[in-house]
């Protein structure tokens, strides 16, 4: 899928997701209310905006009006919002756990105590959300996804880019070498576009690699991956929402408790349910909340690996 002249490079169907995720961040940052404040993506979008919507494409043209259906933005601004609380969470446990052992004072730098590694970053800009001064910040993605990001966001000491695919394991060897203590994984709004054996076969290398670190990832639930829902999701990706044929849903689980099953040591702790949350603009869609079936379509859930 071709990107304007400004970034002047070519994504496939799933990372041109990264665009509809960071014009869902803008336009509910500039909402009343906002649930996400991301003035960093605004930034960006304002860039993006003359140029995407001189395009024929139908995903630009609509990001480029704004037109963008509210539930969603809601969603992926909730979505934003919880995996930078976790993020901000992480990084706080890490730093008690820093001073408990090592005897620093709550101002000490202990930088090598917490890295997290964005796995399928986008265009995300995380970073500049939960930056508490300290933290090592790893964005990864495929290597055209980086390359337009280098040329909208600066590389730092403490902010990197690792243009890779996931499953090129050499990338795990750049963050192991930092000998971290606490190491975070997020995985936001990506193994469903996976085969259910690469997201395992990542997994278990993530655990062998980096023992008590820290997974955080996003699921569809199983069935809605299965006639006739499939074909639901699928019309929801492709024709609303203008993604391409590529852009599809491929591994589902059916409860948060399943990753327990790939290997001894994965511990599942928590999980989180969009609709479980008292926000207003969430509007008629909190009456489902009560159903598993429809309050379970997608969600979050942590693991300590072990």
């Amino acid at each position: 899928m071709e990107i304007p002249k400004l970034l002047n490079t070519q994504i496939g169907d799933v990372a041109a997701t990264s665009l509809l995720t960071l014009y869902c961040h803008a336009l509910e940052s500039q909402s009343k209310d906002p649930i996400l404040l991301d003035p960093l993506a605004v930034e960006i979008t304002d860039k993006l905006t003359p140029e995407l919507s001189q395009s024929d494409n139908k995903l630009y043209h609509s990001l480029a009006k704004g037109k963008v259906e509210k539930k969603l933005v809601v969603h992926v601004a909730m979505r934003a919002k919880r995996y930078d609380d976790y993020t901000r969470n992480f990084l706080e446990r890490s730093h008690k756990r820093c001073s408990a052992v090592l005897g620093v004072s709550p101002m000490s730098d202990c930088i090598k105590n917490r890295i997290v590694v964005n796995i399928g970053c986008g265009l995300d800009t995380r970073f500049h959300r939960i930056d508490n001064g300290k933290v090592i910040f790893y964005d990864l993605d495929l290597p055209e996804v980086i390359a337009v990001k280098k040329k909208l966001l600066p590389e730092t000491d403490r902010y990197r880019f690792i243009p890779s695919s996931v499953f090129n394991y050499e990338w795990m060897e750049l963050i192991r070498e930092l000998k971290a203590d606490s190491v975070l994984f997020m995985a936001e709004g990506v193994f469903m576009y996976l085969q259910e054996e690469e997201v395992k076969s990542l997994v278990l290398k993530l655990q062998s690699t980096f023992p008590g670190c820290e997974l955080i990832a996003e699921f569809v639930k199983a069935p809605w991956l299965k006639p006739p829902l499939r074909a639901i999701i699928n019309r929801k990706l492709q024709q609303d929402l203008h993604l391409g044929k590529d852009a599809t849903f491929k591994f589902g689980i059916k409860d948060s408790k399943d990753l327990e099953a790939w290997n001894p040591g994965l511990e599942f702790l928590d999980d989180w349910f969009y609709l479980d949350e008292p926000e207003k603009k969430l509007g008629l869609l909190r009456v489902f909340k009560d159903i598993p079936f429809f309050r379970k379509i997608l969600w979050t859930a942590r693991y300590k690996m072990n």
